[in-house]
């Protein structure tokens, strides 16, 4: 990570805390409080999906024309994109949807019943929370906040007006994945120590840093929102915002999110670990990337630890996974290989049970089904990822950038004589050995973060006022997310 990046980082966190302790961010509009559904279970409901390059495009499939529901608004800050999703909708469904690109009209549109967002991560917390405000009920996507103090606020808002709000999560309706954790939660691999996620996802370089255009047909002020306005330096606009801080969360909040949110499901947590630490750096290569591409975050709940993984140079599976989540006990151990699939082994390594356990049809839908039947029901209890949900497993990834970006660099054999425990040091020993199979030098420094000590329930950290400045940021108005208590 740059120098300039880390001073930055440094000096958003004084500007960060200012902003917050000012009460910046008051509510843009305001929603009665209702327990009225969104319509009554025999109305069409009325969907706006906002944010259609990449996910979105699921979002549109997942609403479209089923289940009493119909995408009646599309909204995207780039108006080309925006413009083909509404025709390849007419195409497909035989009504065109409205383009907008202003998201604040879909808002104001008060024949909207239901937002549905995939936007950058950088924009899904205001975003819900507007939305929330204006009394729609909301289908937000992973991670569901840029930090950990919008993820809160997300709740805030999705409690005070009763409003159903579920994240993009979608492990959580797959049978297998289902069946897996129930198996763990049961006893079946005896008392659980290690919950593993894993994001092997080989990424190459994006290119070199450079002073791009901003494309013709995208609203760069709406499009950066909350973000700072900022010249372009990566080639490709749309989805390697990813690898920025100011927008995304890397690997860890993007793939990684989703098998956190598994790893944290068997684990049983309904709050934040004790502690958390990380390590890791963008090896193998100088592109315009910020984010880490190889790191480790460990949480620390107690008597189980929850352990996660980011590889994105060439790397080989563990346990038969690549992107997946692996639980191992006292008397045996689960892995899951993919989001639906996965099987139960005995301590010696031999298949007990697959999952699932019968045949399923595709579940790319199920998850929107599943948000449709607590809109009808008004109960958030039907809900397979509540927004709470989202928030805790979001907040475990922003944890983990916060401790990597306190750290400082450091070599590979400095590193491993700080860790403490067999299965930290297993764990850097893998790292190490991965970093040796992608021709990278006993020499390669990495940074190793800082060890942060948690009060879960507050979210905040332990005597540790300059991590607390990391858990918000500086937000560009009018795009501010409200304060806490101000939703």
């Amino acid at each position: 990570m740059a120098s300039l990046s880390r001073r930055r980082f440094l000096e958003d966190s004084m500007l960060a805390a200012t902003a917050a302790m000012a009460g910046v961010g008051a509510s843009r509009v305001l929603a009665k409080e209702t327990e009225q559904a969104s319509s009554s279970p025999n109305d069409m409901l009325s969907v706006a999906v906002i944010g259609v390059h990449g996910r979105g495009t699921s979002h549109l499939a997942g609403f479209g024309d089923r289940n009493g529901a119909r995408v009646t608004v599309i909204c995207d800050a780039d108006e080309e994109v925006g413009q083909k999703r509404c025709q390849e909708y007419e195409k497909k469904h035989g009504h065109k949807p409205k383009f907008v690109r202003d998201l604040r009209e879909v808002f104001d549109d008060k024949s909207v019943d239901i937002v549905s967002t995939a936007t950058p991560n950088h924009w899904h917390a205001l975003c819900a929370i507007w939305a929330i405000q204006a009394g729609k009920d909301v289908y937000v996507e992973k991670p569901v906040s840029h930090n950990v103090s919008e993820g809160r606020r997300v709740v805030e808002a999705a409690r005070k007006y009763k409003k159903i709000c579920q994240t993009g999560t979608q492990c959580r309706s797959m049978p297998g994945t289902i069946e897996a954790v129930q198996y763990v939660h049961d006893g079946k691999i005896g008392q659980l120590k290690v919950a593993r996620g894993l994001c092997y996802k080989p990424r190459g370089s994006i290119g070199p840093k450079g002073n791009y255009p901003v494309p013709a047909t995208v609203d760069y002020n709406l499009w950066s929102g909350p973000a700072p306005i900022e010249p372009v330096t990566r080639k490709k606009f749309h989805y390697d915002w990813h690898w920025f801080w100011d927008y995304g969360n890397g690997d860890l909040g993007n793939q990684g999110i989703h098998q956190m949110d598994i790893a944290r499901w068997g684990v049983g947590a309904m709050e934040l670990p004790k502690a958390v630490l990380s390590y890791g750096g963008r090896l193998g290569y100088e592109d315009a990337g910020q984010t880490a591409n190889t790191q480790v975050v460990m949480h620390d709940y107690g008597d189980k630890s929850l352990v996660f993984e980011v590889r994105g140079l060439k790397t080989a599976p563990y346990r038969d996974a690549k992107v997946g989540v692996v639980f191992e006990g006292t008397d045996g151990y689960v892995v899951l290989t993919s989001y639906n699939d996965g099987a139960a082994f005995d301590r010696q390594g031999k298949m007990v049970l697959k999952f699932p356990t019968e045949k399923t049809k595709d579940a790319g839908t199920v998850h929107f089904d599943n948000f449709l039947k607590a809109v009808r029901s008004r109960n958030s209890g039907d809900l397979n990822a509540d927004i709470l949900e989202g928030h805790l497993s979001s907040a475990l990834c922003h944890l983990g950038n916060i401790s990597y970006r306190l750290g400082t660099k450091t070599s590979l054999g400095d590193a491993k004589s700080r860790l403490q425990g067999a299965e930290a040091s297993d764990t850097f020993n893998r790292v190490v050995e991965h970093l040796h199979e992608n021709n990278l030098p006993d020499t390669t420094e990495i940074y190793f973060g800082e060890k942060l000590a948690l009060n879960p329930q507050a979210e905040t950290f332990v005597n540790n006022p300059s991590a607390d400045l990391q858990l918000t940021r500086v937000y560009r108005a009018p795009f501010v997310v409200p304060a806490a208590g101000q939703v």
